[in-house]
């Protein structure tokens, strides 16, 4: 039951998002909070307890500033767009899944197994192309691939981290990516140039700080070899050609969508996520294998999103409600002063921030609403790109660094490592270059 409020609080909010029913809103703010409060009692003790206390500040906050039940209204359906795109994105895996693509990336990386800096390669490529699809699932979905190959959990953490963290900086499919050009109001196709330009940049160090690990430390690759027949070969370079430009298409597809309509992207890309798969049982005829996903991704995916829509719903009230507060105006201030003393001082600590935030156990969504629903580009003497670019490299960096964060404890589990061992000691002067590295080119840039 509970999986069919929190869809039809997405279906909703996409029908309001077009009829602007006045009558609607109030339907989707109580669905909004009936899901907030299921969530709550199902959600891990950290997102419970930060987001049951950010919903009561930004309640007692808009009740001070005298808004009263349209500024909490307002507040709590302030991530709506955010969090029906979180919820619907992992349905564009679907065709992908039933299509024999993830066989045909299996055989693509198995041929690599001997050559561990092409395998490396081979993995944050995958990563990089699939992360934004498939979010986290892209990282189960490797792995749950190549546990046959019994590879060093050292290639595994390095490889799943680099690969991963670049999506942050740049797909609109990532939730991170759109709720900071949400925010800033940026259209996708503003910022994708810096964005893309990061991760590329950025999956390149990766690569080439592992080829000097391996030529100083050579890795230990014990399998057994598999030889593939031509007809094999040929067939999985067709699939991932085609996967390839499935990709590209969905892609294309929201920039051009973004730039006709100017309707919101985060809306396009949750419409697109409903679209590709219907779009799929069409073409395909293959409704009676799509189906048992639907089900499946209904009454298992669904209920699984806990902690997003508690922390998304309780951030976005917050946000909100720390506009035009004291408080607020304080953090604006005090950013704006330090950016016009210094722009890589400011950048340095906007990214020191997050970080250290996130590495107490805050989710890098609440640290980074908290800064950018005070942030002025004008004000702070730059424009909304660079703002976008420096808060995707920390949220980038953080998620890696951090032993709470999702992808870290996700990694940390496959690899058997710890927390600190996947993000510092393997990862660790990745990190750092890229931090660098990334403030100086945002500040030439500005």
């Amino acid at each position: 039951m509970r999986s069919y409020l929190i869809l039809g609080m997405c279906g909703l909010f996409l029908i309001q998002y077009f009829a602007r029913l006045h009558w609607l809103e109030p339907v989707i703010i109580v669905m909004t909070l009936i899901a907030f409060a299921g969530s709550a009692t199902k959600a891990n003790p950290t997102a419970r307890w930060y987001g049951i206390v950010m919903l009561i500040v930004g309640v007692t906050l808009e009740w001070g500033k005298g808004t009263g039940f349209q500024g909490i209204s307002d507040g709590i359906s302030m991530n709506l767009p955010l969090l029906t795109l979180v919820i619907l994105v992992p349905l564009l895996s679907l065709p992908l899944k039933l299509g024999g693509y993830f066989s045909a990336i299996h055989l693509f990386l198995q041929g690599l197994r001997h050559h561990p800096r092409s395998l490396f390669s081979g993995i944050t490529s995958v990563l990089f192309i699939l992360g934004p699809i498939l979010n986290l699932g892209s990282v189960r979905m490797v792995d749950e691939l190549l546990k046959d190959l019994k590879l060093p959990p050292a290639l595994l953490a390095k490889s799943y981290l680099v690969g991963f963290s670049t999506t942050m900086l740049w797909s609109p499919y990532y939730a991170a990516v759109g709720l900071v050009l949400y925010y800033l109001q940026i259209p996708v196709t503003g910022y994708m140039a810096y964005g893309i330009g990061l991760a590329l940049l950025f999956l390149l160090i990766g690569n080439i700080l592992f080829a000097i690990s391996q030529s100083r430390h050579p890795l230990n690759m014990e399998s057994e070899a598999t030889e593939f027949t031509e007809d094999i070969v040929k067939g999985y370079r067709t699939k991932l050609l085609q996967m390839g430009i499935i990709i590209v298409v969905l892609m294309t597809t929201t920039f051009v969508l973004e730039s006709l309509t100017h309707w919101s992207m985060l809306v396009i890309v949750s419409l697109l996520a409903i679209a590709f798969p219907l779009g799929w049982g069409v073409i395909t005829k293959g409704w009676s294998r799509l189906i048992p996903h639907w089900i499946d991704f209904r009454d298992q995916s669904v209920p699984l999103m806990n902690n997003e829509i508690v922390l998304y719903t309780s951030a976005g009230l917050l946000g909100r409600a720390m506009q035009g507060t004291d408080f607020g105006s304080g953090i604006g201030w005090a950013l704006t002063t330090l950016a016009n003393q210094s722009f890589m001082l400011f950048a340095v600590c906007v990214v020191v921030t997050i970080v250290a935030v996130t590495f107490i156990g805050i989710h890098p969504m609440v640290i980074v609403t908290a800064l950018v629903t005070q942030m002025n580009a004008e004000q702070l003497g730059t424009t909304n790109p660079i703002l976008a670019m420096l808060l995707m490299l920390a949220w980038s960096i953080s998620s890696v660094l951090s032993p709470v964060n999702p992808l870290n404890l996700m990694v940390s589990r496959l690899t058997g490592l710890s927390g600190l061992q996947v993000g510092l000691r393997y990862n660790g002067w990745h990190l750092l270059i890229v931090a660098v590295l990334g403030i100086g080119i945002i500040t030439i840039i500005h």
